[in-house]
């Protein structure tokens, strides 16, 4: 029987964002042969994703119940406990804190960054720069992360589109009238989803600009709004204050909320940046068109003209326009086809097994350093 490689995976938080929604989807899909996989974590405000991870067999060491300056010290001591054969890290912060760390230990395990951002806090960046050469890999999410400064310096860079569960998207697709019922939106109403943490960067006001212009020329719009975060109750206020309460729905924190995407004529964007968001590849999974500005990772999901529309960022005009050409029934076929042709791209499945490969031959380069020292340590005895 073949040895067990023991991969450790560390997280900030597991709240329902980007990052964690992508570790948490490969996880459920990576192979458990020959694999033992445990996931340290610091925040999080629910237990969705927790819960997840365990129901698929990964071990969870949640660090919430210390106080906030002990969570970096208790990190360092579980995984150093855990004497992983391979640590990938995914956070600038932690992995900073993890390199130098991880490099004294003998034998030291392999190190890996998944960076998911194409900025970071200033300080995260000048820290996380010291140490990023101490990686053995760091995996890029989308071709703008490779390229940003969050990941300049490293020592090896590869690009990994993560992606979604394909056959569970497709899945809810076909239960999208069900689904509409479930979250009370009418039948007939053409349905433009805009899944987001209520935060600037995802601009909910340029959003709301768009709609009111798409509203006033088609009434049978309907603009439903699933997420939360700090400017929840002023997004929330504007809605009302532009009295588009009945045609703008909020849903509140929609657990699964690809299920909403799935159930949605088009996606919609008006971010100011992204990195490789989630819900774009939730929605080319299920066939479902993205009208979206031509921001970060979304050029790389999102193709003009073939599965949704893409429009300079900072226009609400133009976002409005683009909307508007997309529920034209013709458009709106062609670019739901173009989406259902893109789903190979962003199945989970395939990056899975490219992580257990990675993985493989890491583990493989730290057994060899590990039989090098103990050869020393007996020669030397």
């Amino acid at each position: 029987m073949g040895k067990t490689t023991r991969i450790c995976e560390v997280i900030k938080t597991l709240d329902v964002g980007g990052a964690e929604v992508l570790l948490v989807n490969r996880l459920r899909q990576a192979p458990r042969t020959g694999r033992d996989y445990t996931v340290v974590f610091l925040r999080a405000a629910t237990d969705e994703l927790v819960n997840a991870l365990r129901d698929c067999g990964v071990t969870v060491v949640d660090l919430r119940s210390s106080p906030r300056w002990r969570r970096y010290l208790r990190m360092v001591g579980v995984v150093r406990r855990l004497a992983p054969d391979v640590v990938n890290v995914h956070s600038p912060l932690l992995a900073a804190v993890l390199r130098p760390v991880l490099h004294l230990r003998r034998p030291r395990p392999a190190l890996v960054s998944t960076v998911h951002c194409v900025s970071c806090h200033p300080l995260t960046g000048l820290v996380n720069r010291t140490t990023r050469r101490l990686d053995d890999l760091t995996v890029a999410v989308s071709p703008q992360v490779a390229a940003s400064r969050t990941v300049r310096g490293a020592r090896a860079v590869r690009t990994r589109i993560h992606g979604v569960d394909v056959a569970v998207q497709r899945g809810w697709a076909r239960q999208a009238d069900q689904l509409r019922a479930e979250f009370g939106i009418p039948g007939d109403a053409f349905v433009l989803a805009f899944v987001a943490n209520f935060r600037a960067v995802k601009n909910h006001p340029m959003m709301l600009d768009a709609a009111e212009v798409v509203l006033s020329r088609r009434p049978d719009a309907l603009f439903v709004l699933a997420g939360d975060g700090p400017l929840r109750e002023q997004v929330l206020a504007d809605i009302d204050r532009r009295g588009l309460g009945d045609r703008v729905r909020y849903l509140g924190r929609v657990r699964q909320a690809g299920r909403l995407v799935a159930a949605a004529d088009a996606l919609v964007l008006s971010s100011h940046h992204e990195a490789m968001p989630v819900v774009v590849m939730e929605a080319i999974a299920s066939g479902v068109p993205v009208v979206a500005p031509a921001v970060g990772g979304i050029p790389d999901l999102v193709h003009d003209g073939g599965n949704g529309i893409l429009v300079e960022p900072g226009y609400p005009q133009r976002l409005a326009e683009a909307i508007l050409r997309a529920m034209r029934p013709e458009v709106h076929a062609a670019l739901s086809t173009g989406a259902l042709a893109g789903t190979p791209s962003v199945d989970v499945a395939a990056t899975a097994a490219w992580f257990d490969d990675v993985y493989a031959a890491l583990a493989d380069g730290a057994r060899r350093r590990r039989a090098a020292l103990a050869g020393r340590a007996a020669q030397s005895g």
